[in-house]
């Protein structure tokens, strides 16, 4: 399957948001140096594009404001301008992963019809996802959520309740054409395997200091997980 891998990096940011206002050469050297004021949709997205990269770092599970500030070079308030909190900052990365993740789900569902390839390429771009996107994977599994408002880790439990569910229409799919008795049944207990296994997958990267990647050995684990 061809698909864009989406990053941190690709969030929907306006070129040039940190670079030097142009001038031409006659410009003063005042005006050379004054730095373009990004509008309040580019400061958002490197609000976000910041705090991702943050929590890409060792120890980096409770990031306070004042030090996301600090790292933009600019003042607290000027955070609150952009967002009301610091939850609705991890609110606009879940956003991202959500849109990213269930995107590519959706793509998936269109171009493959054998449902045992859509669970195995399901699973795929969530580890991938996750791989590229080490500061969105503390998120994912909840790392970088244990000290913020509870409703973010519900929504994250949400969102790996809903990839459980497309798994489960798969697998049932695939245990019907396989003729099984029970479909609904296998389908629902592979569907759970498989969440646990995606999700202890992103939990070992991210507790690793991202250096066991989730999807290691990839291929052969679904070959053993997925008829």
């Amino acid at each position: 399957m061809t698909h864009t891998d989406p990053s941190a990096s690709d969030l929907p940011v306006a070129s040039d948001v940190s670079e030097a206002a142009s001038g031409d050469e006659s410009s003063t050297a005042a005006t050379a140096t004054t730095r373009k004021r990004p509008k309040p949709g580019e400061r958002r997205i490197q609000i976000l594009q910041t705090l991702a990269s943050m929590l890409e770092q060792p120890g980096a599970e409770r990031i306070t404001t004042a030090a996301l500030a600090a790292r933009l070079d600019v003042s607290e308030a000027a955070l609150y301008r952009h967002f009301a909190s610091k939850a609705q900052m991890f609110e606009g990365l879940i956003e991202f992963i959500e849109s990213s993740i269930f995107t590519l789900v959706n793509q998936i569902g269109e171009r493959e019809s054998d449902a045992t390839t859509q669970v195995r390429k399901v699973v795929t771009v969530l580890l991938q996802f996750g791989e590229k996107n080490p500061g969105m994977t503390r998120v994912m599994v909840g790392d970088a959520l244990v000290f913020e408002n509870e409703r973010l880790l519900a929504r994250m439990n949400q969102f790996f309740d809903r990839i459980e569910s497309q798994l489960r229409q798969s697998l049932r799919l695939a245990a019907e054409a396989a003729g099984s008795a029970t479909p609904t049944v296998d389908a629902n207990a592979q569907a759970s395997v498989l969440t646990a296994f995606a999700v202890g997958r992103l939990q070992r990267y991210a507790r690793s200091g991202f250096k066991r990647s989730p999807t290691e050995h990839l291929d052969a684990a679904l070959k053993l997980l997925v008829a």
